[in-house]
C-alpha cells in the first residue's frame, strides 16, 4: 500500500484549517497508486526533447565485441549504423551509443583514442541518414565526450556522474549537451568485492551520492534544464539491491531532475529468473520479458526515460503503463 501523507497544519480527527480543500487534496496524494510527471524540456545541444508527457525510449547501441547484453552484435561500424537506424525505426527517442564494456571483472581498458575511432563512423553514418536523430553517447573520457559531440552527438551518458575524469564537467557545460548523471559505487572491477549495502540503505545512499554530483555539475556551469539523473541498476549494487531502487524511485524526484533508468538485460533480473531455469541465471536472451517488467514498473514509479536493447516490446509497455498514469491522474483530479 501507500503511507498516508500528512501536511503541515492538516490533523487527522480534527479538520482543516482553512476549508476541506487542503486535507481533501492530502488525502488524494496519499491514496494515489502513481504520481504523475512533471512536463520537462530538456535542453540538449542543438535541439531539446519533451519529457514527462509520455515515457521516452533510449535503444542501446555497443560498439563491442565484448558486450554482455548483445555479444557484439554491433562491434562492426556497419552494423551498428543499421541496428542504430532500425531502433530509430521503432520508435526510438535517443540511441545510446558505447565503445567500452562496463561489465564487472577485469577488462582490457580502452583508451579515449580507441572509442573515438569506434564511435566517430557510427555517429557519421547514423547523421548521414538521420541529421536530426538524438545520439547519446555512453562515455566516462572528456575527450571523447568532446569529439562525439563535435561531430553530432546530443547527449552525454557519464556512467560514473563526472567522477571519473575532472575534464568531463567541463566538456558539458561548455557545450551545452544533455547530461546523464548516473550513480556508481566503485568501478567495474571492483564490483565483486565491494561490501552489499545494509536493507533500506541503498536509495539513501544514491540519494545522497547523486545529490552531491548534481551539485559538481551545476557549479561547473550545466544549467538544470541539461541534467537528466539515474539511479544506475546493477552499477556497483548486489542484485537484492536494486529491487529497492525500482520501488523507491520516488526518492529521487525530490532532486528535481528527470528520470532515466536503465534494468534492460541487467544481472539482477537474471538471478531472480533462476529458479525458472534450473538454478542458474537465465542467459542474455532470455532475459526480455523481465526486462520489460521492470522497465513498466519504472515507469509506473516516476521514470521519464527508459534505456533498452528490445526497443519496440518496450514501446509498447510503454504505451500501457503511460495509459495508466494518464488513468491515475485523471482519478486524482476527479
Amino acid at each position: 500500500g501507500v503511507l498516508p501523507k500528512l501536511i503541515p497544519g492538516c490533523v487527522p480527527g480534527i479538520g482543516p484549517p482553512a476549508g476541506p480543500s487542503r486535507c481533501e487534496v492530502a488525502i488524494k496524494i496519499s491514496a494515489m497508486p502513481f504520481l504523475p510527471r512533471a512536463q520537462f524540456a530538456w535542453k540538449l545541444r542543438s535541439q531539446s526533447l519533451g519529457l514527462g508527457a509520455w515515457t521516452r525510449v533510449v535503444g542501446v547501441v555497443n560498439v563491442t565485441s565484448d558486450s554482455f547484453s548483445d555479444g557484439g552484435r554491433f562491434a562492426s561500424p556497419s552494423a551498428a549504423i543499421e541496428g542504430a537506424l532500425e531502433m530509430f525505426d521503432q520508435g526510438a527517442a535517443i540511441v545510446d551509443l558505447g565503445a567500452e564494456s562496463t561489465r564487472p571483472g577485469t577488462r582490457e581498458p580502452v583508451s579515449a583514442a580507441q572509442e573515438i575511432e569506434r564511435l566517430l563512423p557510427v555517429i557519421e553514418g547514423v547523421r548521414s541518414h538521420r541529421p536530426q536523430a538524438i545520439l547519446s553517447i555512453d562515455t566516462y573520457k572528456a575527450a571523447t565526450a568532446a569529439v562525439s559531440l563535435e561531430a553530432g552527438a546530443e547527449i552525454v551518458n557519464d556512467v560514473s556522474g563526472l567522477r571519473w575524469d575532472a575534464g568531463m564537467a567541463e566538456v558539458c557545460a561548455a557545450s551545452g549537451c544533455g547530461l546523464v548523471l548516473m550513480h556508481t559505487r566503485g568501478r567495474p572491477e571492483e564490483w565483486r568485492t565491494l561490501p552489499r549495502l545494509a536493507q533500506g540503505e541503498e536509495m539513501a545512499l544514491v540519494q545522497r551520492e547523486l545529490g552531491q554530483q548534481l551539485r559538481v555539475a551545476l557549479g561547473a556551469g550545466v544549467s538544470r534544464e541539461h541534467i537528466v539523473l539515474d539511479p544506475g541498476l546493477g552499477f556497483g549494487k548486489a542484485f537484492e539491491s536494486n529491487y529497492p531502487l525500482l520501488a523507491e524511485l520516488e526518492g529521487l524526484r525530490a532532486l528535481g531532475q528527470p528520470l532515466l533508468v536503465g534494468a534492460s538485460r541487467k544481472s539482477f533480473l537474471a538471478r531472480t529468473l533462476a529458479p525458472l531455469f534450473g538454478g542458474a541465471d537465465a542467459p542474455i536472451d532470455a532475459r526480455g520479458n523481465a526486462s520489460l517488467a521492470a522497465a513498466t514498473a519504472a515507469i509506473l514509479a516516476g521514470a521519464d526515460l527508459v534505456r533498452a536493447h528490445d526497443v519496440r516490446p518496450t514501446i509498447e509497455a510503454a504505451a500501457i503503463a503511460d495509459a495508466i498514469l494518464a488513468a491515475a491522474e485523471q482519478a486524482f483530479l476527479r
